[in-house]
Order: structure tokens, then sequence, then C-alpha cells
């Protein structure tokens, strides 16, 4: 078992200390540590007073085993709080069960890290199974706790390259509602009235044939947000299986990537008091240099 010490503040008086928990241990299973304070075992159901120290007893942290043909995962940087990776396509961020997500990749292969129980990372953002590029991951479970705290205070910089087709503006930003499709759970719209909203801005990098390369800044963080907002706009992006039509599957361009091309391009982290400042960029992967040499040309 390993001891740990948690300070409760007197913003947190009043808390019961299962909500005070969820938020210092994000993730753990409350149900396998054992908790004190001042020596006796709490209730889950306890209210806090502020002020008090909560000993944790946790258990040791479960290794994980990456699968034997599971890809090579390059680290762009790494220091004592988080690690930062260039995410090949075709895997999930957190496990299935197959052994084959980046949680399972870095922390068996990279090590270091220990989270909610497991010897992996913390997961504060994710990309999807497709998309390549930047993806930040927290070594333990206090850097989780610092990583989303800074996406939350607005001090985390993410960019993607997108290929697009159609003729979008120079400069465009897209803000609305943002929810799953009524009609297709698999999908999310902007053209269902929701309170959800969703923001992005882009700028064109580069006019190809029919076609445009963007760089896209997001100002909130939904599920498949560039892919919707942009098919939603009427610049579906390439290849795009899910939010594309049948000429965004079936250009000539899409043999060239075979999945949508969409790559986190840079991330910087920056005016966080917890953490180091982060500036990486992840270069464009193969396929979708592919993809671009097939427009250029």
């Amino acid at each position: 078992m390993t001891l740990r010490k948690l300070q409760v503040t007197p913003a947190d008086a009043g808390k019961c200390l299962d909500r005070f928990l969820d938020k210092a241990l994000p993730g753990i299973d409350l149900s396998t540590i054992h908790v004190r304070i001042r020596g006796k075992a709490a209730n889950a159901g306890r209210k806090l007073w502020g002020n008090e120290e909560v000993e944790v007893e946790l258990p040791e942290a479960r290794p994980v085993v990456a699968a034997p043909d599971a890809p090579e995962v390059p680290v762009l940087y790494q220091d004592t709080d988080l690690v930062v990776i260039d995410k090949p396509p075709g895997l999930v961020v957190e496990s299935e069960g197959k052994g084959r997500s980046i949680v399972e990749i870095v922390g068996a292969r990279v090590g270091g890290c220990e989270s909610c129980g497991v010897a992996a990372p913390g997961v504060a953002h994710r990309l999807d199974r497709e998309t390549t590029g930047c993806l930040a991951l927290a070594r333990s479970d206090d850097a989780l706790i610092k990583l989303k705290a800074a996406f939350g205070a607005g001090q985390v910089d993410k960019r993607y390259l997108a290929i697009v087709l159609g003729e979008p503006p120079d400069t465009l930003r897209l803000e609305g509602p943002y929810t799953r499709d009524p009609n297709d759970r698999r999908r999310f719209t902007t053209r269902t009235p929701s309170a959800r909203r969703a923001a992005l801005s882009f700028t064109v990098r580069e006019r190809l044939k029919g076609a445009a390369l963007l760089e896209v800044v997001l100002e909130t963080g939904r599920t498949h947000q560039i892919r919707v907002q942009a098919a939603d706009a009427g610049f579906p992006v390439l290849a795009d299986s899910l939010y594309g039509p049948d000429a965004v599957r079936q250009h000539p361009a899409a043999a060239a990537i075979g999945r949508h091309a969409l790559h986190a391009s840079k991330l910087r982290i920056s005016g966080s008091p917890t953490l180091k400042g982060v500036d990486v960029e992840a270069p464009l992967p193969a396929d979708f240099e592919r993809a671009l040499a097939s427009l250029r040309a």
C-alpha cells in the first residue's frame, strides 16, 4: 500500500469526503482505498470541516503491458509531471481492454507514470482514433489535476492542421450549439438546438486544387469538434468517413491518406503556476504529406 496525505482547505468545508477525494484523486476507485482522518477510519459520506489532513492508503499501482504488435509512440517532451507524445493514427487514447491504447503503450514503454491506481498516465484531453499529433499526458494524479486546471484556465493552446474540400474564406470563426445527433448516436451536430456551445477559428495556410490546408485553433474541446463544425460549414475534412459526403471519401487524395486528414500540430502550455512551460510541434506524418502532394499535383 502507498500512503498519501491530502490537506483539506477552508474552501472544501462542508463537502462530503467522497467529493473531495474524487477531485483530489481523479479516476481512483474509492472502493479500493482506506481513508483515515485524525487516525480514525472515515466514511465516504462524512462532511469535512476544513483544514483536516486526510490519510489515504492506496493499493500499489497495477502494471500495464503493451500488446507486442503495438506501434512505437514518439515522445516530444517529458518532465516529472508530463509526457507529450506524437500520437500515431489507429489508436484510441484510453483502453478498450485490448492492450493497444496510448495510455497502455506509454505506461509500459515510457514508464515513470502512476495515475488512478495504474502504472500508466492520466488523460486530460483526447484525440480521435485516426487523428495524429500532440497529446499531453499526466504522469501522476497530482499532475492530472494541474493539467486539467491549465486547460480550464485557458493556459493550453492547441493548433491543428486539416485538409478540407471546398473554397473556405481566408479566415473564419465558427461558434454554435453542439450536441449528439438525435438521428445517429455516433455523430455530433451543430444543427440541433443545445445549451452546449462549440467554438473554433481557422486560417487558410495553403490553397490546393478544390481543397485547402487549414490551421485550426480550438476555443472549446468537444468530441469530433473540428470535423463536425467544418463539415456543417460546408468544408468537410478529407477522407472523413463519418461526417463527410461520398465525394470526401471517394476523392483521389483520400486514398493517399486512408483516414481523416486531421493532425494536432502544436501544443503549448504557458502561464501555468504549477506546470513547466511546454511548447512542442509534431511533424506532419507521411500519409498527410502524401495527401498534400496529391492535391498539389
